[in-house]
């Protein structure tokens, strides 16, 4: 046996011209490693997408149906970089309208003591009355006494309305504020945000609305 050429597999190179493409030596017709396209052709997968059957497109486009909404409160005009809280006097006068508003329903009950039919007339528009306005409070932000005074209840972080389902459970909240000699109804008069303890604790704030 002859380890000698031509036999020796390991006595001389291979021609890289006419050796087989391999590791290292590009194939014939194709830009191998460190070697350039043709002037005018992109590289091979320059440009084309990676999945078939996902077009690329420039700029991520936001998909249809979902339009761009950024976080946090939407500005209104002429109020600067915050929403337009609403004083302590405004949500105080707003409380007193939807005060008078409930005084007419409570008077037919105290009335009605003696008269069955027209204490359960008060009883029921009291609650008709009280179920109508958390649910304009929750939808709208707005109670008869809030729309009068032109304040509106709306969520911190996106300025929407809460619904109804958080509009009462800041209702139920509002025992906070009348903890330690009602300071929590006292507190938007001095509060960087205008708000109660209730508002804070379901993140509301009221807003001025003219």
């Amino acid at each position: 046996m002859s380890f000698g050429p031509p036999n020796d597999p390991y006595g001389q190179p291979q021609n890289p011209q006419q050796g087989q493409p391999g590791y290292g030596y590009p194939q014939q017709g194709q830009p191998g490693y460190g070697q350039q396209a043709p002037q005018g052709v992109p590289p091979q997968g320059y440009g084309q997408p990676q999945h078939p059957g996902y077009p690329q497109q420039p700029g991520y486009p936001q998909q249809p149906g979902y339009p761009q909404q950024g976080y946090g409160y939407p500005q209104q005009p002429g109020y600067g970089g915050e929403p337009p809280y609403a004083n302590w006097g405004q949500r105080f006068g707003g409380l007193v309208v939807d005060m008078l508003v409930f005084a007419v329903p409570y008077a037919l009950v105290i009335i009605g003591k003696d008269t069955p039919a027209l204490m359960a007339v008060g009883a029921a528009a009291l609650v008709g009355l009280a179920i109508w306005q958390l649910v304009q409070e929750g939808r709208t932000g707005q109670t008869v006494g809030k729309k009068a005074l032109g304040i509106r209840l709306v969520r911190e972080i996106d300025g929407r309305p809460m619904g109804v389902g958080m509009a009462f459970v800041r209702r139920l909240a509002h025992f906070l504020d009348s903890l330690a000699c009602y300071l929590g109804w006292l507190w938007p008069a001095w509060d960087a945000k205008r708000q109660t303890f209730a508002d804070k604790v379901c993140s509301s704030i009221v807003i001025r609305t003219n």
